[in-house]
């Protein structure tokens, strides 16, 4: 039976800045839009925060199911999984997924009635169904190459654009070029994943966007999103110049670009997670309070 500490770990902790930061970003967007109206801003907030973060262990788990029973992760390299290393059972894993899922999917119901925007209702559960599907069902788009492509949309455009519409109801262009920033850092993270699992993988059958573009073009995609969200926010500091405390985080990006134009590979990616993960939190709270000064 898989210890708490064992099913912390399969939560997978350093992927948690990618649900906090487009919240973070998101509310900055909507103070710059809108103004700070505490009885609004901080339950909407917190709720979203709430949202973001039961899917994103909801999907880490449904990943550790989907992968363990597909044998995916039968000769890993990455961080502990419940259900590859027999630590817990399939369905306990599955189950587990579902909790945190349908808890996030409550959440979200509990937001979508205070804004007054029932039409997202259609957004949330697609959110919940791509959490699944990503390695889960028939054919998981994982699998396919489209892991990326979901997670700029999901952690990236729904995320903060979404958190930043349930709080002012509308949003703004600060609102898309912050999504798109946030997007492509989450991206760094699953692409560093994805680099680090690119040869097992390829032998497993799961074609990720790595395993598709190879080494090669992975890092060079790599930098480009570790670059890109900068340059996107150099309208937003001309617009509103407290903005240019974002590029403090830049020196955060300096570690990662190093370990991936160095050529590291396998075990040696692990931690650029952590740090691809940081960058991406420092990002959005810089830009959370250059938003809201």
């Amino acid at each position: 039976m898989a210890t708490f500490s064992q099913w912390v770990e399969a939560a997978r902790p350093r992927t948690l800045p990618a649900a906090i930061s487009p919240v973070a970003a998101g509310t900055g967007a909507a103070l710059w839009d809108a103004g700070f109206d505490a009885a609004v801003v901080i339950p909407r907030a917190l709720l979203a925060l709430g949202v973001a973060l039961c899917l994103q262990i909801g999907v880490n788990y449904a990943n550790d199911y989907s992968d363990g029973v597909r044998g995916t992760d039968d000769d890993r390299v990455g961080p502990f999984r419940l259900t590859g290393s027999r630590s817990a059972a399939p369905g306990t894993v599955k189950r587990a997924a579902f909790l945190a899922l349908g808890l996030g999917g409550l959440l979200g119901l509990v937001l979508i009635a205070i804004a007054g925007i029932w039409w997202t209702v259609i957004v949330g559960a697609a959110a919940i169904a791509a959490a699944w599907f990503y390695t889960g069902g028939k054919r998981p788009y994982g699998y396919l190459g489209l892991g990326e492509l979901f997670v700029f949309i999901f952690f990236g455009l729904v995320a903060v654009g979404g958190t930043s519409y349930a709080i002012t109801l509308r949003v703004s262009w600060v609102a898309i070029l912050a999504a798109c920033a946030i997007g492509l850092l989450a991206v760094v993270i699953m692409l560093t994943n994805n680099l680090r699992d690119l040869p097992t993988d390829a032998v497993a059958g799961k074609h990720t966007l790595a395993v598709r573009l190879g080494d090669r073009g992975t890092r060079m995609l790599l930098t480009a999103c570790l670059v890109v969200p900068f340059v996107l926010m150099v309208p937003v500091m001309v617009a509103h110049p407290p903005v240019l405390v974002v590029l403090l985080a830049a020196v955060l990006a300096v570690g990662p670009l190093r370990t991936v134009l160095a050529g590291t590979q396998g075990r040696a990616l692990i931690p650029v997670l952590a740090r691809a993960g940081r960058l991406e939190l420092v990002f959005s709270l810089l830009l959370l309070v250059g938003l809201a000064v």
